[in-house]
């Protein structure tokens, strides 16, 4: 079928060409001819074929889920000082919310088949799109050396507890972290870097076990502690306070709602990269939804009520799963549950904080910068920042990755205004990887301005949300209440985002509408992916006939002569 749409004119995947690439591939791009070296590499092009069920999306937002980060965020709300069914209510909004946003930014990737820094191309332009990669790069890296040393902590214990004379390592220290912390940190650094390395089929597969291995401790977790409290002592009200009124309670839970939100804002924000793989849009729905209400609901109150169990079993409440086990002093529980967490931690690592570096790096320079290289970049930056000298530090959290983190909102508002509302869901694929100044997103040397200014509009009163009345607090110039409009600092940003980018583009538009041109992946258009190995393919080929039907008689006649 011709691809008279594209300016680069290159020939469509045809149905039968699903090839593997070299090695342990990535993502299997297709990298058409025509596309610009300097924009394209077989990790960044969009995928051959797409493959992830349901279950495979499911089991991401398990690993999400699944973290001790999860598990104490969803145990600190009921200490809110609401009842136990206005944070369960808390819970259910925030989450939907969540899954509602993930559907939005899955789309554009999952029809396209490429991950986020790419599809940012079409509203950002080809170069312009290297400032949200980097920006989320550089809080991945951040994040991912914080995740993996909450994991070495808990290797720690284990490492303790089996091997007593790693006591002897506790004292001697370099650069802020003792012998035994360095090597534990290298050992989860080693093989995180061994599973990344295998490709997104090993990440898969990992996943895959992670998120159910969690659960089957936690349910065992629960059940041996609520067998040794006995049911009768144990309460749902973990409030430390007294309870607040209906009126009261009502500002706390949209605070509870806007905490699950920003909780999950990384990887929303980071999910084009994996619902790409989703072979439909419709498979990648449904594993949102098992992923996150419900899975979450479930976690939710598996956590209340291992927590719940804590207080009479123990004498205190204990919010960290790490800590609980220890308590229990048994060699079999610190081993089984240390090492559980151990892996979800590496689990929610990996696809929060390693994948997504790996695409923004690489989107620099692709023919310089791998998938692979991109993510080893990610890996040694967490090492040089050394996260544990400064991640128990509130002022060092609050004031740089408070003002990256608050740069997520506006990303996300301006993704969704420029794909639903702006381009009304119509790529023109190809042109994303052309340097051609006549390529639809070459816009103004590479850039659109518009993005960019919308960026900086909402980004700098997101920041400064975030940042200011925390910073009054803290200097005891304000109450402590004064603080609490930052947590809705992502809420803030997208709304900005969005708003900004959609009236800069109705005053002055830049991004093309692409009505009835061909080449053109059509997000309106039903899911045509019988016969096609992908649905970027089979859309593009779906919109490129419906172009040639509705082509006038004599303009067809006059292309055959031709």
């Amino acid at each position: 079928m011709p691809h008279n749409g594209s300016s680069l004119s290159s020939p469509l995947t045809k149905p039968q060409d699903v090839i593997e690439a070299a090695g342990f591939p990535a993502g299997s791009g297709n990298v058409r001819p025509g596309y610009d070296r300097r924009l394209a590499n077989e990790d960044l092009a969009p995928l051959r074929k797409q493959k992830w069920s349901a279950y495979n999306i499911f089991a991401f937002w398990m690993s999400d889920v699944h973290s001790v980060g999860g598990y104490v965020t969803a145990g600190s709300l009921f200490a809110l000082g609401i009842a136990s069914w206005q944070v369960l209510i808390a819970l259910v909004v925030g989450i939907v919310i969540v899954q509602c946003f993930a559907n939005l930014v899955a789309k554009p990737s999952q029809r396209t088949g490429v991950p986020y820094p790419v599809v940012n191309r079409f509203i950002f332009g080809v170069k312009g799109a290297n400032i949200p990669a980097v920006i989320r790069g550089v809080i991945a890296i951040a994040w991912y050396g914080v995740q993996t040393f909450l994991a070495a902590e808990s290797l720690n214990i284990v490492i303790l507890k089996f091997i007593p004379g790693s006591a002897a390592l506790v004292e001697p220290s370099f650069l802020g972290l003792n012998a035994l912390g360095w090597i534990s940190y290298a050992i989860l650094w080693v093989a995180q870097a061994a599973v990344f390395w295998n490709g997104m089929e090993a990440i898969r597969r990992f996943i895959d076990w992670a998120g159910p291995a969690v659960y089957v401790v936690m349910i065992i977790l629960a059940v041996y502690l609520v067998s040794r409290a006995g049911w009768e002592n144990i309460s749902f009200s973990l409030s430390s306070g007294e309870p607040l009124g209906f009126v009261e309670s009502l500002p706390v839970m949209l605070t509870a709602i806007a905490i699950v939100v920003s909780y999950f804002s990384g990887p929303m924000l980071n999910f084009g990269d994996f619902a790409r793989y989703g072979k439909s849009f419709t498979a990648v729905k449904r594993g949102n939804f098992w992923g996150l209400p419900i899975n979450f609901l479930f976690f939710s109150i598996l956590t209340v009520l291992t927590a719940s169990a804590t207080v009479p079993v123990f004498g205190e409440l204990i919010t960290d799963p790490i800590h609980t086990v220890e308590r229990i002093d048994h060699w079999f529980a610190i081993l089984l549950g240390g090492l559980t967490f151990v892996t979800a931690t590496v689990g929610i690592n990996i696809v929060a904080n390693f994948i997504s570096p790996a695409f923004d790096f690489s989107n620099v320079a692709p023919h310089r910068i791998s998938w692979r290289a991109g993510g080893m970049i990610a890996a040694v930056g967490s090492v040089i920042l050394t996260p544990w000298n400064w991640y128990n530090n509130d002022e060092a959290i609050h004031y740089t990755l408070g003002i990256l983190s608050a740069l997520i909102g506006p990303l996300f508002g301006v993704l969704i205004a420029g794909y639903y509302v702006v381009a009304r869901q119509r790529i023109k694929v190809d042109d994303m990887y052309t340097m051609s100044e006549n390529g639809a997103y070459w816009y103004r040397k590479g850039y659109n301005v518009n993005a960019l200014a919308a960026v900086l509009g909402a980004g700098v009163p997101t920041i400064l949300t975030a940042i200011v009345p925390k910073s009054l607090v803290f200097a005891g110039v304000a109450p402590a209440g004064a603080g609490a409009i930052s947590d809705f600092s992502w809420f803030i940003g997208c709304g900005l985002g969005f708003a900004i980018f959609t009236i800069l583009e109705r005053v002055r538009p830049r991004v093309p509408r692409l009505e009835g041109e061909g080449g053109v992946s059509d997000g309106t258009v039903a899911e045509p992916v019988e016969g096609y190995p992908d649905t970027a393919t089979a859309a593009i080929a779906v919109t490129e006939a419906a172009r040639i039907v509705a082509q006038p008689a004599s303009e067809e006649t006059t292309t055959t002569k031709a």
